[in-house]
């Protein structure tokens, strides 16, 4: 199966299938529709049926609109506001009394006008399973009732295209949220419909797309989970008889009198010219005419009815889109999943999209760089930058030069050229890489990237094959892989002589909030074991990092742990206005021979500030004491900072609190997210030329201005780690985790980083935590294996199929050992000159990943607004581009998104409502500024799960089954009250228990005999001798183990206070700040593509 492949069709929802008999309904064909009993089916954002009763035969149930009622706000810790006490729609999943609830005045139903369809279509047909030859095709193609005609068998000479469905109208209107507008009365899109499978020949096969399914007005709706399929029937998700895994069976040929259509919609647009070779339909589908359905509502009021007598008037119920018949990340990563996780991704082709992030597979390195190093946007790149400017795909690369491999994967190799060094071309100084083509029997090469001829030093000479290919490529990681690394010659170091190994220094808050809290008592007892641990090169027996400590409060305290010292010295500087370090000797020291000075002075730390009256604090003096303590060493180093309070101390870089709510949604918006001082940058650019890396932990019980404070972090690649209200019983775990992976992971210092492209395309834009002097250079003080550098590239010439594109991105660093290191990143792209190919090759997942970093940039410069505005225009432009260009005709009623980029409107409604861009009332300005800075230097990986959280059913699998189970949709609608879930995003882990969960299984786990005496903000889970607990808690390990940061559990129970700040995470629903919900969100996006394309 093709990783490519559309979703399976979902049956016509509304229309009475062998499955669902009981609505009479004449066909159009004039034959009766079976009949029987009728089969009651759940409201959206209603219970799934099967957790909740469902109402008699006979007794319609009113879908809840998706108006979020009033938050009632309760204070949670530290003055936060913590969720009410209901979700988005007011039924919870299983009511805890018999009273259904009402829904609360001030949210609106949904607006009448039915939405547009989602439409569809399959460049080459696929069925769900293995190919079939042409003759199945054929076969099953004419045996499908489209529109009441028999499709003809697809024309030898053309690819046909699968019938594309419509997917679901519902309004287009976005109750209460304020930003989107809605369909005009009496002007909204047809419901379209496929056409049948044949098509005529086209010059160029339009890539795959989704294919979904209209609801006919006021029909029955779909349930969410059924038993087996009968024949006849095809459903969008597997069945629950089926597990996730199994792919479903190819569509089926439907029965004479079922019938394939959606309702009528009104005639074509005017300006839409008839087709030559298609009869032109009054809805601007393909088929006979069809009139509508007797006793159904029309799609809207004023609709035509074509060709037959309407049925008895009917009031018109509110409609829905239904949630499983549009794109669903969960189909599409476990898709991935079963058809390209077993077999390894192997960087030989050029141009090839590799597995989802969610897809657990192995890399081998056959000349191109593995997507853990670089991630494109697109893996085929349009030719001219006209045809780029049409599509508006960004083109970009997120580019993770040291990310960390599993232990399968080897290492890059590390090539020394000795004293000459790495080969290079004489004209761009590309270095030496696989591409590169040796002409002459190999005196010289000519460089890919610029053409240019150069000589071949005689100690690199090589004859070559009868292909023309080095004979000892494959004996040289350079000629042969992808990624590599070249030892540095002295040529490549600063100030002409090799660096000296690195060093850590420790500058620990010593004021009030401090010592209090119980931070500085366990952070020296901390410290005494981690020394041990720092980061060292291969089989090193100890690392050649050496150590200082200082402590602060208004002012500093300097440590001499010299060796040969008894006790340690103290030094206070208290002129922070004029900075100097008052010892050189004895400052920094190796580990293990100062051991016994270091326990004597982290044992005496927390008592000397034991009974400190001191709550003023300095900030930038720090940070300037250690890179002159640093600068004084000669070496690159790192400082950890652990800082508790805004600095409103009399020294440079005093800050005062400017915290203002009410510049939210105006233009003044952006100033909360840009530094207080200039005095910041310039401390971050010094600290850069030195190569000082600073990590900053706070630990802020109210506004610290994370805006500011992060700014040398941010410059200087470093890392910031917040626990507000720090307490050390609830946070130490998740602290000294963060601790611990910090100093011991390896880290880059004083790196350059320049990302070279072959003619045609340049680099232009670049996103991360770095310092850039000038428009080529990323200058990171550290780089670590967590962080990424976006680079964005645009065409300055034409590039040419045969050709492609090439991408080579040079590292130049220091490791933690003081060895001067070049690691050298090679990627191959393909190129186009048909747009079907660029949207046949893209990757939504990086694209979303660009676009976040991009806004995230935006919002220090621009009104949120005309970010969010920016980026909904953007997307409309990409699906629109698409739809005018590559996709096969078909009514303009119906959404057609391309295969790749199905998720990329469900996606992009995640970053719209994240909290940077549509903030809630509990959500902090120093939060906004501190996922702000976050998000920037994320990989592909965290900003997927960041954006769309993963929901864990923990009780469907069979307790002896101890893989991860499989995910559910991010909606409240998916949540049953008799099980519990896990939800995390890499950031936040929560435990939701239902209120209807089996007495045994609360035992298990929590130690307790009933849900009313689980704690309620738990975050540890007892430690139970039983299988579910276990599975449980090991489960909850996995994940922590697969993040950079530590995940703090939360448990919620059902309609606990905490429940609302679960709710936000649940990102298809519609959010309390007024965010939309996916179906929402999709029906906006339709309606812009169509604006734009009249």
């Amino acid at each position: 199966m093709n990783v490519n492949q559309s979703a399976p069709p979902v049956p016509p929802f509304g229309q009475p299938q062998p499955v669902y008999p009981g609505y009479h309904q004449s066909s159009y064909g004039g034959q009766p529709g079976s009949t029987a009993a009728p089969t009651p089916y759940g409201a959206y954002n209603g219970p799934v049926p099967g957790y909740q009763q469902t109402p008699p035969p006979g007794v319609s149930r009113a879908p809840a609109s998706s108006g979020a009622p009033p938050a009632s706000t309760a204070q949670g810790p530290c003055g936060q506001t913590a969720y009410g006490q209901f979700g988005q729609g007011d039924v919870q999943n299983g009511p805890s009394s018999g009273v259904q609830m009402q829904r609360l005045p001030g949210s609106q139903p949904f607006a009448s006008a039915p939405l547009a369809p989602v439409v569809s279509q399959p460049a080459v047909l696929q069925p769900y399973g293995p190919p079939p030859t042409s003759a199945q095709v054929t076969a099953q193609l004419a045996g499908m009732q489209i529109s009441g005609a028999v499709a003809p068998a697809p024309p030898a000479s053309g690819l046909g295209y699968g019938s594309p469905t419509s997917l679901a109208s519902a309004s287009g209107s976005f109750p209460n949220s304020g930003l989107y507008g809605s369909y005009p009365q009496g002007q909204a899109p047809p419901l379209g419909q496929g056409h049948p499978g044949a098509q005529p020949p086209q010059r160029s096969v339009p890539p795959q797309a989704s294919s979904f399914t209209p609801p006919a007005s006021g029909g029955p709706r779909m349930p969410s989970m059924t038993g087996p399929l009968l024949p006849g029937q095809s459903f969008g998700g597997p069945p629950v008889s089926q597990p996730n895994h199994v792919s479903s069976p190819p569509p089926q040929a439907l029965p004479p009198g079922a019938q394939m259509t959606g309702p009528p919609g009104p005639p074509p647009p005017m300006h839409s010219s008839q087709q030559p070779g298609y009869q032109l339909q009054q809805n601007g589908s393909f088929g006979p005419a069809r009139g509508p359905q007797s006793n159904y509502g029309s799609p809207y009021p004023g609709a035509a009815t074509f060709g037959s007598q309407p049925g008895p008037p009917q009031p018109l119920p509110p409609k829905r889109l239904d949630p499983d018949a549009i794109p669903s990340p969960i189909q599409v990563i476990e898709d991935d999943r079963n058809n390209r996780g077993s077999e390894p991704f192997v960087t030989g082709v050029r141009g090839q999209v590799p597995p989802l992030v969610t897809t657990n597979f192995l890399v081998k390195d056959q000349g191109n760089a593995s997507p853990r190093y670089i991630r494109c946007t697109s893996y085929n790149i349009p030719c001219t930058s006209d045809m780029a400017k049409q599509a508006q795909v960004p083109l970009a690369a997120v580019i993770k030069p040291l990310a960390r491999l599993p232990p399968e994967e080897a290492s890059p190799y590390v090539v020394d050229h000795g004293e000459s060094g790495p080969l290079r071309c004489n004209r761009c100084k590309a270095y030496m890489c696989p591409f590169m083509q040796f002409v002459e029997g190999g005196r010289r090469f000519q460089c890919c990237f610029c053409s240019c001829i150069n000589d071949v030093p005689p100690q690199y000479f090589q004859h070559l094959d009868h292909t023309g290919k080095r004979v000892d490529a494959y004996d040289r990681p350079e000629l042969s892989l992808g990624s590599y690394e070249f030892l540095a010659t002295v040529d490549y170091c600063k100030n002409n002589k090799f660096p000296i190994p690195p060093a850590f220094i420790f500058m620990i808050d010593v004021s009030y909030n401090a010592v209090r809290s119980g931070l500085v008592r366990l952070l020296c007892e901390e410290l005494k074991s981690l020394l041990d641990f720092l980061p060292r090169e291969g089989g090193a027996e100890e690392s050649a990092i050496r150590v200082g400590f200082v402590t602060y409060n208004k002012v500093l305290h300097f440590y001499n742990v010299k060796s040969s010292l008894a006790q340690p010295q103290m030094m206070v500087v208290s002129d922070v206005g004029d900075m100097f370090v008052p010892l050189l000797d004895g400052f920094l020291v190796n580990v293990s021979e100062s051991r016994a000075v270091i326990t004597s002075l982290l044992d005496q730390i927390p008592e000397m500030f034991a009974d400190t009256r001191e709550t003023e604090t300095v900030f930038a003096p720090v940070i300037q004491a250690g890179m002159e303590a640093l600068k004084a060493a000669e070496c690159a180093g790192k400082l950890f900072l652990f800082h508790t309070s805004l600095p409103i101390a009399e020294a440079p870089g005093k800050l005062k609190n400017r915290d203002d709510r009410k510049l939210i949604n105006t233009d003044k918006e952006k100033t909360l997210f840009q530094p207080q001082s200039g005095a910041y940058q310039t401390l971050a650019k010094e600290c850069v030329a030195q190569g000082c890396c600073v990590d900053l932990f706070l630990f802020p019980n109210q506004y610290v201005d994370v805006a500011t404070l992060s700014v040398v972090p941010q410059l200087t690649g470093g890392s910031v780690y917040k626990y507000a209200c720090f307490q050390v019983e609830n946070d130490q775990e998740r602290f000294l985790s963060d601790l611990r992976r910090d100093v011991q992971k390896v880290v880059g210092f004083d790196a350059v980083m320049r990302v070279r492209t072959s003619t045609g395309i340049r680099a232009v834009d670049f996103f991360g935590a770095f310092y850039m002097s000038n428009t080529t250079d990323v200058e990171l003080a550290g780089l670590d294996g967590d962080k990424t550098v976006t680079v964005e590239f645009k065409h300055d010439d034409r590039l040419n199929e045969e050709n492609g594109a090439l991408l080579q991105c040079a590292l130049l660093y220091t490791s933690c050992a003081g060895q001067r290191r070049l690691r050298i990143h090679n990627l191959a792209l393909n190129c186009c000159t048909q747009l079907a190919d660029l949207y046949r090759n893209c990757e939504t997942d990086t694209l979303i990943n660009y676009m976040a970093k991009f806004a995230y940039r935006g919002v220090l410069s621009s009104p949120v607004k005309t970010v969010r505005d920016t980026l909904i225009t953007q997307c409309a432009q990409i699906l629109a581009c698409y739809r005018k260009n590559c996709a096969s005709p078909s009514s303009a009623g119906q959404l057609i998104l391309p295969e790749c980029m199905k998720l990329l409107p469900v996606y992009l409604n995640c970053v719209l409502k994240s909290e940077v861009l549509q903030p809630g009332a509990e959500v902090t300005t120093d939060d906004r500024a501190y996922v702000r800075q976050l998000v920037t230097s994320m990989d592909v990986a965290e900003t997927n799960v960041f954006f769309y959280p993963r929901l864990l059913p923990l009780t469907k699998s069979p307790i002896e089954n101890t893989t991860e189970p499989p995910a559910v949709r991010a909606s409240e609608e998916r949540l049953s009250n008799g099980d519990i879930y896990l939800l995390e995003n890499g950031l936040n882990l929560f435990l939701w228990v239902g209120a209807s969960v089996q007495q045994g299984v609360v035992q298990s786990l929590f130690g307790v005999s009933s849900f009313s005496q689980i704690t309620s903000g738990l975050s540890v889970l007892p430690v139970l001798d039983n299988l579910l607990s276990k599975k449980v808690r090991g489960l909850i390990d996995n994940l922590r183990a697969q993040r950079s940061r530590y995940m703090k559990l939360i448990v919620v129970k059902q309609e606990d206070k905490l429940e609302m700040l679960f709710k936000h995470f649940l990102v298809e629903d519609k959010s309390l700040s007024g965010g939309a919900s996916y179906v929402d969100f999709l029906c906006h996006m339709h309606k812009e593509i169509r604006q734009l394309l009249s």
